[in-house]
């Protein structure tokens, strides 16, 4: 048995009580250490600043991974016209929100999004390699009503640029693009694809796709299987997937098979919608049964199905403590 699979979180963590209801930059930095020093003391190989400085108890529902990214956008105004929004509920494609995150009233530029400082705030807390997660360019665009590209490939192309110059400065030890939107969404498979090939063109550090079937209130939002999705895979430009199955059962591995190999895989072994902890044991066993069916030379990572922010910290806590100690029971079992 290979000595080679790597743990790690998909991206966000619990945020501690303190920081909603006093959110200074003090606090922040103090919630960060906290998130950061839990991952390293379970042993994690990557962790993840826990997506704290993203939060916003006023959109709380997809914990930064929209608003954080678009409402400093140039180009963007988050306040919108009656008309706007009245064009915007006439749109069958957008019936999944009530009103959209911004309307796109000229060229998009990075106006006041900085993601070098992001994650320069964070890079000297952390004792372990950390990731770095960014929104597809492609959900981005589906919650954004357009009024200057005059089509989704444009706007889609345009966000994926924005984001593209500033990872190109980021030195994370893995930079992961989060995609939640396409499963749902099958057809626009090749688009989704390659508005993540745009983000991930100037990354020079190991990179990587999350993809699951969203996560919002402990629910499952997208209807679909992997299988559609295969020309999506195929199509990326990336090192590994990061891919929920947890929640989802086995029966989808065999898919993977039909993976390119030069794309390595990452297996969610954790339930991020339920509160009880997996024991070492159903860790272990869902490792071993992805490399039963992919083979121990594809499996490359194991982390929770997607990001823990809906949990008490007390579970996401325990449950990095059992992906870590299922991994190493994998490997001990296989090198003896």
């Amino acid at each position: 048995m290979t000595a080679s699979i790597r743990t790690t979180v998909v991206g966000s963590y619990p945020v501690p009580d303190w920081l909603p209801a006093y959110p200074t930059a003090g606090h922040l930095h103090d919630a960060t250490m906290l998130v950061l020093k839990a991952q390293e003391l379970a042993g994690l190989d990557v962790i993840s600043d826990g997506e704290l400085g993203r939060f916003d108890v006023n959109h709380p529902e997809t914990n930064g991974m929209i608003d954080h990214f678009v409402g400093p956008l140039e180009g963007v105004a988050t306040e919108l016209t009656g008309e706007e929004l009245s064009r915007f509920r006439s749109l069958p494609d957008f019936r999944f929100r009530s009103k959209p995150a911004g309307v796109v009233r000229g060229p998009l530029g990075p106006g006041r999004l900085d993601l070098i400082d992001e994650y320069r705030q964070v890079r000297d807390l952390a004792a372990a390699p950390l990731k770095f997660t960014v929104t597809s360019p492609y959900m981005l665009a589906r919650t954004l009503l357009d009024g200057h590209y005059g089509g989704l490939e444009p706007l889609v192309m345009a966000l994926g640029e924005v984001l593209s110059l500033q990872l190109a400065e980021i030195d994370a030890a893995v930079i992961q693009v989060d995609e939640a939107n396409v499963p749902g969404r099958p057809e626009d498979a090749l688009l989704a694809a390659a508005g993540i090939n745009r983000v991930l063109a100037g990354v020079s550090a190991e990179r990587a796709v999350h993809l699951c079937f969203g996560n919002y209130g402990g629910q499952t939002v997208q209807q679909g299987a992997y299988r559609s999705l295969l020309p999506f895979f195929n199509a990326l430009e990336c090192d590994h997937l990061v891919l929920e199955f947890a929640r989802r059962g086995d029966a989808e591995l065999e898919v993977f098979r039909e993976v390119k190999p030069e794309i390595a895989l990452g297996i969610g072994v954790i339930d991020i919608k339920d509160n009880e902890v997996e024991s070492v044991d159903v860790v272990a066993g869902r490792i071993e049964r992805a490399i039963e069916v992919l083979g121990e030379e594809r499996v490359r990572w194991v982390h929770p199905d997607c990001g823990f922010w809906m949990l008490p910290r007390s579970v996401a806590d325990a449950k990095i403590a059992a992906l870590v100690a299922g991994r190493d029971k994998v490997l001990e079992t296989g090198l003896n």
